[in-house]
């Protein structure tokens, strides 16, 4: 590589092959907040949203919640709607137009990982990949502060 030009590494690893799907909790009062999150090889699709929001419902236990939900199309899914038919008393719903990553606070905490424990990573592996994931949501989860960020760039507060 001759000095000065900038190396290109190009690495099989196709970063499809693990998803994450997360949600940030915040105390209604604003005072805390909790991050819950999964990770899972391929993508997510209905069943396994489903099953992820049945395993929220038993950490947050008997807490009410508001999912919001983006334009994934496992979120639109005839089975999912029929999962929150009829509606159910501790999650409310509220959807995001079709395609607004600037509107979505999840989108935010993907970049925050993407731009720390996963900048510049070649994973070997789902394994490796998946690793660098919990080791960033540790990072998060560890600071209040951080999880507040999120909010404002998505135009939210409390």
């Amino acid at each position: 590589m001759p000095r000065g030009e900038t190396p290109v590494l190009i690495h099989a690893f196709n970063g499809k092959k693990l998803s994450l799907c997360a949600v940030r909790a915040y105390r209604w009062d604003g005072k805390r907040a909790r991050l819950y999150f999964q990770t899972r090889p391929n993508n997510y699709n209905a069943e396994s949203l489903i099953a992820f929001l049945q395993d929220l419902r038993r950490h947050l236990r008997g807490q009410r919640a508001t999912l919001i939900g983006d334009g994934l199309p496992a979120h639109q899914s005839r089975i999912r709607q029929d999962y929150l038919r009829p509606p159910q008393p501790w999650l409310r719903v509220e959807r995001l137009p079709g395609y607004a990553p600037d509107l979505n606070p999840g989108e935010t905490l993907g970049s925050n990982l993407k731009g720390q424990e996963l900048a510049n990573r070649c994973a070997d592996g789902r394994g490796e990949a998946d690793g660098a994931v919990r080791q960033g949501m540790t990072r998060v989860r560890r600071s209040q502060q951080l999880a507040f960020a999120f909010l404002p760039h998505a135009g939210l507060s409390f």
